[in-house]
């Protein structure tokens, strides 16, 4: 069984790649590339690549994901089943394309320069760590176990522990939540301080202490602004520096949006504005992306970051009021993710079912929820549940007076099979036989090349997915959940999610209580 697509990248509302369309771009391109040592100015540069080599397979890129397996109708004979994604563009449009990899920090100069433009010729490139983790990311989905790729990945290269940053799945922006924002907050600023003795070192533009993802921004501990003593600040360049390198985020405008909510949230506060930079860019009022502009962490900010003992609830107290029998936590995320009034539902009895629900209706515990998934080596559960829910979101949504449409969504159903369910597929799950049976033999069935027949076949194998979400889900709810919800992390988030649930409970008994007093008056 063979499916074929000529992928066209979607684009967002403001003409910018879908996050993860970009990164499937991206490593593709990467795997096609012979990653070898190039010479360049007297220099030897391991596991690099030129700029033409880049454009050259950009113009006509192809990626095939491949399955064998015995015929669940006669086990003498075995089936491949094949997806091959083509990607193919003009040279101009490659470099445009390469501008984007080189300005998301997927890639650098090997000899450690930095330039404004990507050259069509004449410069070699290397990963950067994020790039090296986003191609990882790509393998372990995909299975590919080309050597010229394993051996970067096991190399000293590959030091990255991205933020996985939540996006919405059809208009692929950020989470601005406040909760979301405290949990990249904390990556941000790190467990400890990341203090450096002098300005001179806080603020070069040198990122090797970002190269883990796990140290915070570079702060000075000393900074004498006129005639202030300033400590413990950073510029608006290093904050930029750090979200670009450490986290999903793909324009330099996102990482403006993520201190903006620091800002916002009252995590972080400016001490001296750049002013120049404000005059020609009067929409950078709040945040200035510069060497000249200055931020300090909060009182607040510190306590959200763990740096100094937070003002309520101990984490332990906490630990017995979230997982000892009471819901309110987890109820204050389901009602938040669903729109409920406080308080509804809050008389259910609370189960792990419940709580998955409302982990994955909640960008900050998914967040959190996929990090812990990743270190227990099952994150490919997380990640096939919400792949079917973006499959079915498609999938009803067809647009079936489009040529093209049914047969683009065939194929990713393939793809997904591939990478998921298929006997010995990369990300193999742990559904029940049955189900295994039955996915195997309706995907190895030939499919009929009119459309009709097609979508036929994808609502089978939508049911099938269907079927396949309902198990792992299940999984997740009694296998990793009880252990997810004991952990520090998900207990300071729940406790947030409370406190902040307690602060507005106190607000509205407020207001009410100044509405009865004032209609009292009234009826005197």
């Amino acid at each position: 069984m063979h499916q074929t697509s000529s992928r066209l990248l979607r684009m967002t509302d403001d003409d910018r790649p879908f996050t993860r369309d970009f990164k499937d771009l991206f490593s593709t391109l990467m795997v096609s590339l012979p990653l070898t040592i190039h010479r360049f100015r007297f220099k030897t540069y391991q596991f690099s690549f030129a700029s033409e080599e880049a454009i050259n397979n950009l113009g006509s890129l192809k990626f095939s994901q491949s399955n064998r397996m015995p015929d669940p109708k006669d086990s003498s004979r075995i089936v491949t089943t094949t997806t091959t994604t083509t990607f193919s563009m003009a040279k101009e449009m490659a470099r445009s394309v390469c501008q984007r990899f080189m300005d998301a920090r997927f890639i650098e100069l090997a000899d450690g320069k930095t330039i404004q433009q990507f050259p069509l010729k004449g410069c070699l490139w290397q990963l950067t760590p994020k790039g090296i983790h986003i191609l990882e990311r790509f393998c372990q989905r995909n299975g590919i176990q080309q050597d010229h790729v394993l051996k970067l990945l096991n190399s000293p290269y590959n030091t990255m522990r991205l933020v996985i940053l939540e996006r919405d799945l059809t208009t692929d922006k950020l989470s601005h939540d406040k909760t979301t924002t405290e949990v990249i907050f904390r990556r941000f600023v790190g467990p400890t301080p990341n203090i450096k003795n002098s300005v001179a070192v806080s603020d070069n533009d040198s990122v090797s202490d970002y190269q883990d993802g796990q140290t915070g921004v570079k702060l000075a501990e000393n900074r004498k602004i006129y005639d202030r003593l300033i400590k413990m600040s950073f510029t608006g360049k290093c904050a930029v520096d750090w979200l670009l390198d450490c986290c999903t985020t793909v324009e330099r405008c996102e990482t403006h949006e993520i201190v903006n909510l620091f800002l916002y949230y009252g995590l972080i506060q400016s001490v001296l504005e750049d002013k120049a930079y404000i005059q020609s860019n009067p929409k950078g009022k709040d945040f200035q992306p510069t060497k000249n502009a200055v931020y300090v962490i909060t009182e607040k900010g510190q306590r959200i970051a763990g740096w100094i003992e937070p003002e309520r609830t101990s984490v332990g107290d906490r630990n017995g009021d979230i997982i000892n029998g009471n819901s309110r936590a987890t109820s204050a995320v389901r009602n938040r993710g669903s729109g409920s009034p406080r308080g509804h539902n809050q008389d259910q009895r609370e189960t792990n079912t419940t709580r998955l629900q409302a982990i994955l209706n909640d960008a900050a515990l998914r967040l959190l929820y996929r990090e812990f998934l990743r270190e227990t080596v099952c994150e490919e559960n997380l990640t096939f549940y919400l792949d079917v829910v973006e499959f079915n979101k498609n999938f009803q949504a067809i647009d079936l007076s489009k040529p093209d449409a049914v047969r683009e969504t065939l194929a990713a159903a393939y793809g997904l099979y591939n990478a998921f369910l298929a006997p010995g597929s990369p990300c193999e799950l742990n559904i029940d036989h049955p189900l295994r049976q039955d996915m195997a033999s309706r995907m190895t069935r030939a499919v009929a090349r009119d459309d009709t027949s097609m979508y036929t076949s994808l609502k089978e194998v939508a049911a099938l997915f269907d079927r396949a979400q309902q198990q792992v889900f299940k999984l997740m709810a009694g296998d990793s959940v009880p252990k997810f919800i004991r952990t520090h992390k998900y207990i300071e988030v729940a406790g947030d999610i409370l406190d902040d649930e307690r602060l507005a409970s106190s607000q509205s008994g407020l207001h009410r209580s100044g509405s009865r007093r004032y209609n009292e008056g009234e009826a005197r």
